[in-house]
């Protein structure tokens, strides 16, 4: 494929990936299998793909900060474990061999947009929630947790943070702040780690940037549309066809 026509298409992924991350979240099964099937090494892929995600998470945070809701003492509780664990699994994922990362990101693949597909927390995000002080240790524990497999693979790790700042018993709007705030700095940490081994393109990473960005501003304009549950069908089958194609690829 000709460079302009990579650039093209990662653009776009960008902009439809960053789109759902608002929405829904797990663009990253979207963003991931294009970096392979564009002829990047599947760590390679992987590390690439977190230029874009550090990237989207600076405007998150921003946007957040802006409406007044970061809460930076969870800075300690949340985001510093989840930073420790994101170093073990960013590890794991540069010592990995490319044919054992893609088959596991195959399945959790799979297995991640089935979870999303029942949605055990939906109850949690359409009650109103009353306030709660988090329990500081279960958040504490269920970060390191994140962080170790947000620094393996980022795919996914917005539904999981969900959780555990659900069982945390932190309200929604307060979660995804520390959501956003805690991608920001592992993947930060990460990507220092993804340098020293040498896994990032940074000439497609940024592209990918570019496109993340743009698309999760509109993202936000979305989200006030009653267009949720056909977006999750339609990302729900986008990921199976991928997952079962990166199995299938020799």
């Amino acid at each position: 494929m000709e460079p302009w026509l990579q650039y093209v298409l990662l653009l776009v992924t960008g902009v439809v990936a960053g789109t759902l991350n608002v929405i829904a979240g797990g663009g990253s099964f979207l963003t991931l299998p294009v970096l392979i099937f564009l002829g990047l090494p599947p760590t390679v892929a992987n590390c690439t793909n977190r230029v874009a995600i550090f990237c989207q998470n600076v405007g998150a945070v921003w946007g957040f900060q802006r409406h007044g809701v970061v809460e930076w003492k969870y800075l300690l509780w949340a985001a510093l474990p989840a930073t420790f664990g994101a170093g073990i699994g960013a590890w794991a994922a540069v010592t990995m061999s490319d044919e054992a990362f893609k088959n596991i990101l195959a399945f959790l693949m799979i297995g991640v947009t089935l979870w999303t597909l029942w949605d055990p927390l939906k109850k949690k995000k359409t009650d109103e929630q009353e306030e709660h002080s988090p329990q500081v240790v279960p958040l504490m524990v269920g970060f390191f947790l994140v962080g170790i497999y947000g620094g393996f693979v980022q795919a996914g790790t917005g539904f999981l943070i969900l959780a555990a700042t659900t069982m945390a018993r932190l309200d929604l709007v307060r979660g995804n702040a520390v959501k956003v705030l805690t991608i920001l700095i592992y993947t930060a940490f990460a990507l220092i780690i993804f340098a020293i081994y040498d896994k990032i393109n940074w000439k497609l990473g940024g592209v990918l940037a570019v496109g993340t960005v743009i698309g999760s501003q509109i993202g936000v304009r979305m989200t006030v549309l009653k267009g949720h549950a056909w977006v999750k069908t339609v990302v729900t089958v986008a990921v199976i066809v991928l997952a079962i194609m990166l199995l299938l690829r020799g």
